[in-house]
């Protein structure tokens, strides 16, 4: 069996986590591949190095002096070095980095040297070899990523390695110039480095055991999932939960590679099995809550809309003109309700409401404003009857009223929209009857 392995900045903040880290990698051989990410916070008042090195790099390119800003990033990894006693050093590795930021070398180069150089101590201390991701993973002229020479030089790179350790959240283009991915993206590193080592399991390690049923902000400890498919991920990723990159998925999803989500700091626990179909039957009907608020409606109705041709089509052009996204549209006969982004919608609001107004001539259009939206979402839904009845009575119970309901064609997930006030209470009303009272 192969596997790759991703650590979170939190599972590399400091020595005792490399310590972890590295009795976890060495306790299983079958975990030949590791993805680093940049070392986290050690404690929650303290820095991320990324930011750090952003900070640094800021003042470079202002001309003053970023030394001190420079040689406090360089003891954070000292501190790391001494900690696990290794004999290396990253002097000539650092005066790199200061000819490059004095240089003004790119955000994206700072920024990418925190996966770089921990990508080198964790190759130190396991024994592992250095690849410098720099090389294997390729990035366009025009800074797209370019998935299919990445996954030709991976996989010529690992095909004669038992073991490697490749930084995540960088790549370069072809003349080098150093190229990253949005915040979190060592989880894309991981499951191209998967993909292309041909892995049978991608582990991303990180603080937390998997994928919780609720937000536990708002939920007091949440269970957690125990497995979950590529298509429940996305509904829950979509309505904000989200302990894995979104792109990370495409990449491994497409070879049938499973995603396991560790913790770090547990790692007697099973975490969460990401697959893409599983026969398994879910513990609970639902297999996740999940919600984002700053909405607003729009409701447009109008007298026979049914038998106007073309109607919905009109109202939609409006929305598209002015580049504004729609969430969700439930109908009725004669009406029409439309949910978007507040705060991209109230920057337009008088210039749609007018475009509305001469596409279709409403009868009535009615604003709401600060709703949020919740998804249910689980497999278990399809063979499961009375969902949404359980949905009404939970919160009928709770006293929140339900702005509207949205059941996908998939039977996968059920929408509601609240106020927002009613937000966090709802969330907890549906996590009691689906989760605590299992009626």
């Amino acid at each position: 069996m192969k596997k790759v392995v991703k650590f979170g900045g939190s599972s590399l903040a400091s020595a005792d986590q490399f310590k972890k880290v590295g009795a976890i990698i060495l306790e299983d051989e079958n975990r030949r591949y590791v993805v680093p990410s940049a070392p986290g916070k050690r404690f929650s008042s303290d820095t991320k190095v990324t930011d750090m090195l952003y900070a640094c790099y800021d003042t470079a390119v202002k001309g003053d002096d970023f030394s001190v800003q420079l040689e406090n990033i360089k003891a954070r990894y000292q501190e790391i070095i001494d900690g696990l006693a290794l004999d290396c050093s990253l002097d000539e590795d650092f005066e790199i980095i200061r000819k490059n930021f004095q240089n003004k070398a790119g955000a994206d180069y700072a920024a990418s040297r925190g996966e770089f150089l921990n990508g080198k101590i964790m190759s130190s201390y396991l024994g592992f070899e250095f690849v410098d991701a720099a090389e294997v993973v390729r990035f366009n002229d025009d800074g797209s990523f370019n998935d299919e020479a990445t996954n030709d030089l991976l996989s010529e790179r690992l095909e004669g390695m038992q073991t490697a350790v490749v930084p995540g959240f960088y790549g370069a283009k072809a003349d080098g110039t150093v190229v990253t991915f949005s915040r979190g993206g060592s989880d894309i590193t991981g499951s191209l480095v998967a993909l292309a080592a041909r892995a049978d399991l991608y582990e991303n390690w990180t603080d937390v055991s998997g994928f919780l049923i609720a937000d536990p902000r708002i939920v007091k400890n949440p269970k957690s999932i125990e497995t979950i498919t590529y298509k429940e991920l996305r509904e829950l990723s979509y309505m904000g939960a989200s302990v894995l990159h979104e792109d990370a998925i495409f990449p491994v999803r497409k070879a049938g590679i499973p995603i396991n989500i560790r913790n770090t700091n547990a790692p007697e626990d099973k975490g969460t099995l990401i697959v893409e179909s599983t026969c398994r039957q879910p513990k609970y009907t639902i297999t996740g809550i999940a919600g984002t608020d700053g909405f607003a409606s729009i409701t447009i109705e109008k007298a026979m809309m049914n038998s106007a041709i073309g109607f919905c089509r009109k109202v939609l052009q409006v929305f598209e003109d002015n580049g504004i996204s729609i969430e969700h549209m439930p109908s009725g006969i004669d009406t029409m309700t439309i949910f978007v982004n507040k705060n991209a919608f109230e920057e337009k609001e008088q210039k749609i409401l007018s475009d509305i107004q001469r596409a279709v001539q409403p009868d009535h259009i009615e604003l709401e404003s600060d709703l949020a939206l919740i998804a249910v979402v689980g497999r278990g839904m399809k063979s499961t009857r009375g969902t949404a009845g359980r949905i009404f009575s939970a919160l009928a119970h709770a006293h929140i009223n339900v702005k509207m309901i949205d059941q996908g064609s998939s039977e996968l997930n059920i929408i509601v929209g609240v106020k927002h006030e009613d937000f966090k209470d709802a969330i907890r009303a549906l996590y009691e009857i689906f989760v605590l009272t299992q009626i």
